[in-house]
């Protein structure tokens, strides 16, 4: 079987979910399409262009089962993943080219699928769950040896954003047991791993209901100035319960997570709390805004005015001041959407005005692109002219790379801590890694002293903490010179 994944981390996690799956019932993994007897592509749907990738590979791939075909060695096509949900019956009759599909919740049904398309027939699947977590199936790590890994915590999402086909593509929310998440992060911290990052589209409401003693607590608040299209449901182990107890199985694992929605960090929030307190979580946080005007953030159905997003912000910052470990205090990130429906010039010149007053650290920025089944589509017009979109898009842009090039500028001359993930892409000679704030940073590939003088002097290896001293930064990168290696726990003490 070969493997291909497209769209966000919580494709790569499905992709390791399917490719456990498989391995379990006597597939082996190849790198090299012309081996393949099975191609599965992991799909995307969030976007119109994530699509369009799926179908242009589809139509190289038509090519390659051609010439498989005549030489009698058959080969076989799947799609699997949210494009799946969404597109089963034109990914099925589109030139017959596809001989599996198998939606997001349907992974354990794999062998079955794939048994039916050996015999010549399509076979699919996308039947959503309201149980499916893959709790007791340790996921297999598509880089086997890697530093840092994905860890899903759940599936689904309630918000039922205007614009989002997630909670269509991947069904309502539901959590994984604690234990099962627990015991995937104590095999990665025996693996070597250094880095988790618990995944999920909406994580800070997580809540494990898998035991009775946990359907007592009472229905968390929303921050203030938030609403919710649902009403927050009692009981479970919620989030911090969560993020406090992954924190303590490695003091040398740093532990990130995503994609937080803000209306979920009230003001008594305990996971701010944790955030500041323990020195293995990241002093990171991913506040996605989506535009800057009120107007537009009421039509996507957000539950938050402009005005309450910025106080979150102020919050947030109150919260986690710097430390030795991430000395500019909490690095936050944001997505935005241009030229969602009904945008006028004035909302765009707010979201620009939204982007120079928070000035993040890292951003995803994309044009409006209607998805069927949402609300917008059924209720909204999608009026804003593609050429519009494109123009206001690279304005956002550019004021974000402005202002983040300025937050990390402010970096210079400061030592930042930096996880070692391998080779710079650019040059042989360099090093790169990122720092507490999920920022990249650059250093030579040099040799350098242990901080403890516990080691010999050598060079950094992937995995490796290194102090490194920032000489230079741009918007999306830090360039430093090597101090030391050392630990989290080391660097954590001088506070």
């Amino acid at each position: 079987v070969y493997l291909e994944t497209y769209g966000c981390q919580m494709n790569v996690s499905d992709t390791e979910i399917a490719w456990a799956i498989l391995r379990e019932n006597g597939y082996a993994r190849t790198k090299d399409l012309d081996e393949a007897d099975v191609i599965l592509l992991v799909t995307c749907s969030v976007r119109e262009k994530a699509e369009q990738a799926i179908w242009n590979r589809l139509r190289h791939l038509k090519a390659l089962k051609a010439r498989r075909q005549q030489a009698r060695s058959p080969l076989r096509i799947g799609i699997l993943g949210c494009m799946a949900e969404r597109l089963k019956e034109e990914i099925l009759h589109r030139e017959k080219l596809v001989d599996v599909v198998a939606g997001p919740d349907a992974y354990r049904d794999l062998p079955r699928l794939l048994a039916v398309a050996e015999s010549g027939q399509q076979a699919a699947n996308v039947l959503l769950s309201l149980e499916e977590t893959y709790a007791d199936i340790l996921p297999v790590r598509t880089g086997a040896g890697g530093t840092t890994a994905f860890v899903s915590i759940m599936r689904g999402c309630d918000n039922m954003c205007s614009y989002c086909i997630v909670p269509f593509t991947r069904g309502r929310e539901r959590s994984r047991p604690i234990a099962s998440i627990l015991q995937e992060v104590r095999m990665l911290s025996d693996q070597g791993v250094k880095e988790v990052t618990l995944l999920g589209q909406n994580v800070n409401s997580f809540r494990d209901m898998s035991e009775v003693q946990f359907h007592s607590a009472a229905a968390p608040a929303l921050s203030r100035g938030f609403s919710t299209v649902y009403k927050a449901r009692p009981g479970g182990l919620r989030f911090a319960h969560l993020l406090d107890h992954v924190s303590r199985i490695d003091p040398e694992m740093r532990i990130r997570f995503t994609s937080p929605h803000p209306k979920d960090f009230p003001d008594e929030a305990s996971v701010l709390q944790l955030i500041q307190e323990r020195h293995n979580i990241c002093k990171q946080l991913h506040l996605p805004a989506q535009s800057g005007s009120t107007r537009v953030l009421e039509a996507m159905r957000r539950g938050y005015t402009r005005e309450a997003y910025l106080e979150l912000v102020r919050h947030v910052r109150a919260s986690i001041p710097g430390s030795c470990v991430s000395v500019t205090g909490v690095s936050l990130s944001s997505d935005f959407i241009a030229g969602f429906c009904g945008e006028t010039e004035e909302d765009h010149q707010q979201t620009l005005s939204l982007l120079r007053e928070v000035r993040y650290n890292v951003g995803f920025l994309f044009a409006y692109s209607v998805r069927q089944k949402t609300r917008a589509y059924h209720r909204l017009q999608d009026d804003v002219p593609a050429d519009v979109k494109r123009r206001r898009l690279e304005e956002l842009i550019a004021v974000f790379r402005e202002e983040a090039a300025r937050a990390n500028k402010a970096m210079v001359g400061q030592s930042q801590l930096v996880l070692v993930e391998g080779p710079s892409k650019r040059s042989a000679s360099e090093l790169c890694g990122r720092n507490d704030g999920n920022i990249k940073v650059i250093f030579p590939d040099a040799e350098m002293e242990d901080a403890a003088g516990c080691e010999a002097p050598g060079r950094a290896r992937p995995g490796d903490y290194v102090l490194v001293k920032v000489t230079s930064a741009s918007s999306q990168t830090l360039k430093g010179v090597l101090l030391c290696r050392t630990t989290l726990s080391r660097s954590a003490a001088c506070r």
